[in-house]
């Protein structure tokens, strides 16, 4: 089975103190890739699922002492123990329980959790000084091309927007165009990628979705109506690639703003959609500023709801960018915008078909706001100066 590139980060770290916890959204791997990681531990190591409350009960006890001589006795085995534990939000007190064993034992932990809102609102404490966190999203789309043998591990390892712009051409544009539309038809989820047939697909798609009302949803008793989780991500769906205007879907809704604030934090914070910062060279005004909405995964949007070509690709061509830094938007009063921004050094414009007047423009706003860098995403292949194909980006 293909390895994640998250993984060869993750055994560069097996000897180091601190417990690996690897988040992100369901189904993008996250206990296949501890699975994998579990395999390469030597002994003595055990495997926890708090999906299963009979694996919870091993760490019930007031008694801290009494859970490591536990373990010790389950290891069966003497020497640094190893304990991997897969779906930690299911049992938010286990952050105290592991902190001590790290402290007081020198206990080695793997965990996965479902999302960063469980380990900011749901956790007595978040081991603080203690975990490497990870975020393990669907796969980009080179980890795409490698996981259908299109290129090799290392082509796809340690990948640079520089390499990116090296490898711009009309020949490697045509040869994997045919790759990139079905990425994103469908998306990045493992599941879904290694699956040929393509209702067979949607079928995942449609279970992905359903599954995170089955399991993320229950969590979060706070929110005592699911109707207007369900309604508000419906809401996005046309919405993406624009500002969201909180009052006029806390009006569509009939819900208030601070539910609707809420509602998007948990979205967020369960990777499910990707809020884009307005830039701004004052960090006060990037906080405060309104922000796009883009879904973390193309397939899933498509299952959802209808949305134009040029917003799926818009949405793609976001999510590729977040795996090389920090993406920003630029909106100067509604008169003129940025589609990317990233890390304060480049500036993008995302195109179905770039033109050199788009260019022009977007050279000129940059300069304005002091980014070296210009360069238009044309999903129609440009050669010329200062265009990118999507299928070379991350």
């Amino acid at each position: 089975m293909k390895k994640r590139l998250l993984y060869h980060e993750l055994v560069k770290y097996l000897n180091h103190k601190n417990a690996l916890l690897i988040t992100g959204m369901r189904q993008v791997g996250k206990t296949t890739l501890m699975r994998q990681v579990f395999e390469e531990v030597k002994e003595p190591k055990l495997w926890f699922d708090f999906d299963n409350p009979l694996d919870q009960k091993a760490f019930e006890d007031e008694d801290y002492k009494v859970i490591y001589k536990r373990l010790t006795d389950i290891g069966k085995k003497s020497g640094k123990l190893s304990v991997f534990i897969d779906e930690i939000q299911n049992f938010p007190e286990i952050t105290k329980v592991i902190k001590y064993l790290i402290d007081h034992h020198g206990v080695k932990f793997y965990l996965t959790g479902s999302s960063s809102f469980y380990l900011k609102n749901l956790f007595p404490e978040s081991l603080s000084g203690r975990k490497f966190l990870y975020e393990l999203p669907p796969l980009s789309f080179q980890e795409y091309l490698y996981f259908k043998d299109v290129v090799s591990l290392k082509e796809v390892q340690n990948v640079t927007l520089q390499d990116a712009y090296k490898k711009n051409s009309i020949f490697t544009h045509k040869a994997r165009i045919a790759e990139y539309e079905d990425f994103l038809a469908f998306g990045g989820f493992p599941e879904v990628v290694t699956t040929e047939d393509k209702d067979t697909k949607m079928m995942v798609l449609k279970n992905i979705f359903a599954s995170f009302f089955e399991k993320d949803i229950k969590i979060l008793s706070d929110y005592s109506d699911i109707r207007e989780l369900r309604d508000i991500i419906l809401l996005l769906v046309p919405r993406v690639g624009s500002m969201l205007d909180v009052t006029r879907i806390s009006s569509e809704i009939g819900i208030d703003r601070v539910k609707v604030y809420k509602f998007l934090e948990f979205l967020q914070g369960t990777f499910f959609i990707r809020l884009l910062p307005r830039f701004s060279k004052s960090i006060d005004r990037a906080v405060a500023g309104g922000k796009k909405v883009y879904f973390t995964d193309t397939g899933l949007l498509n299952v959802i709801g209808k949305v134009s070509e040029s917003q799926v690709f818009e949405n793609a061509v976001i999510n590729q960018f977040s795996g090389y830094g920090k993406v920003s938007f630029y909106n100067k009063r509604n008169t003129a915008e940025i589609d990317a921004i990233l890390d304060k050094n480049a500036a993008f414009e995302i195109k179905l078909t770039g033109t050199s007047q788009d260019l022009s423009k977007l050279a000129a706003l940059s300069s304005e706001l002091g980014i070296p860098e210009a360069f238009v995403i044309s999903k129609k292949f440009q050669e010329k100066q200062g265009f990118l194909s999507p299928v070379v980006l991350f």
